[in-house]
């Protein structure tokens, strides 16, 4: 099969890498790039030379952001090319446009590679859903921030210290607010609530990230008990599901407080099989080239996925309640709901709230005291 491939930068080159010295039955016709930033003989300058090639079967994209990424999957679409990508942002936006037009031209959809990197973790959702009814999803789905935290707690760092060092190493970027603000991994979530709970997940989850966090947070945590991850949550019942994105307080024992570096960890626990946990490297050239050429193949193969366009579920945040901590300056207004208490001097514990509430009251005491940090206290299957 004949494929296209849309960027040429850490993911498009893990993909060329992966074809050109270990699938012969694939090959890489074409590579889109910007002019000057890659020498090979297959690059092109113009969409208009892969979208208008007949012979090309598959477009690939590894461009990243909404457009022109958006414009040239619809296009390749349109022209009866099947689309394999691992751009999380487009596909949390547009997953129902994609689907419509590859059901209407007869071609794949394929976007394994958004959510875990190298972790089949969409792929196993989907066969997990062939017996079970999945009930909850949980995961660490970002490996800048996962490291950013494991390295201040190992190392006895400062955040922005680590911070720089992650974008030394290019495990962050320049303006690093998708990874520690939580943006990456709230589009993660949003897909993986889409194929896991048959489907489409609001855009509008609540999302919290780590960019307040300190060594101080860290030692206090630790010495409650827990450690901190940023995460995923969502879960559902007969009628409704609720998804999230947050810091979570989890035992010092536990598996997924243990997750180190930039590695990832995903679990789905579902009626008859449990819990079942996913755990490799979830970005990177190789890890996440590998996601997008197990793809093509299944492409190749003949395999047509089949994605939820439409709200089956009803929102409710009710779903996803915890005790929460807040580390804080301001005043708790006074309508708070839940009991608070204080764990440690500055830290108050909030009981029983929804994710929704826990957001919402956390954006309250942030116009106040833009330092303040939120936790929840969650169970871990």
């Amino acid at each position: 099969m004949r494929i296209a491939l849309l960027g040429a930068g850490t993911v498009g080159g893990g993909v060329i890498e992966i074809v050109d010295s270990r699938v012969p039955s694939l090959e890489v016709a074409r590579i889109l790039t910007l002019p000057g930033t890659y020498d090979d003989p297959r690059v092109t300058y113009d969409f208009a030379d892969i979208v208008s090639d007949d012979s090309i079967e598959c477009v690939v994209e590894a461009m990243g952001g909404l457009e022109p990424a958006h414009t040239f999957i619809m296009e390749s679409l349109a022209a009866g090319k099947h689309v394999v990508t691992a751009n999380k942002a487009v596909v949390a936006a547009f997953l129902p446009e994609f689907c419509a037009q590859a059901e209407e031209s007869g071609v794949g959809f394929f976007i394994e590679a958004t959510s875990g990197g190298g972790i089949p973790w969409i792929a196993s959702i989907e066969k997990a859903r062939r017996i079970d009814r999945i009930e909850r999803i949980s995961g660490i789905l970002n490996g800048t921030s996962n490291y950013i935290v494991d390295r201040m707690a190992k190392d006895g760092a400062e955040f922005a210290d680590v911070l720089a060092q992650a974008q030394a190493l290019g495990y962050a970027e320049a303006d690093p607010s998708a990874d520690i603000d939580g943006i990456d991994v709230a589009n993660k979530c949003i897909i993986s609530s889409t194929v896991a709970f048959g489907t489409l997940c609001r855009r509008d989850i609540p999302v919290h990230g780590i960019r307040n966090l300190t060594k101080a947070d860290l030692d206090t945590f630790a010495g409650l008990g827990y450690a901190v991850r940023l995460m995923a949550r969502a879960s559902r019942d007969d009628d409704g599901y609720a998804a999230c994105v947050e810091p979570v307080l989890l035992p010092l024992a536990s598996v997924e407080g243990n997750v180190p570096d930039n590695f990832n960890i995903a679990t789905l626990v579902g009626t008859t099989v449990g819990p079942l946990k996913f755990y490799g490297q979830g970005a990177g050239a190789l890890p996440t080239g590998n996601a997008m050429v197990q793809d093509l193949l299944d492409c190749a193969g003949g395999e047509r996925p089949v994605y939820p366009t439409g709200e089956t579920l009803s929102w409710k945040p009710g779903l996803l309640r915890a005790d929460y901590v807040f580390r804080t300056a301001a005043a708790l207004p006074a309508d708070t709901p839940g009991t608070a208490v204080e764990v440690a001097p500055g830290y108050v514990s909030v009981g029983g709230l929804s994710a929704t509430e826990a957001a919402a009251l956390a954006d309250a005491l942030l116009a106040e005291d833009p330092a303040t940090l939120m936790a929840a206290v969650a169970d871990v299957d």
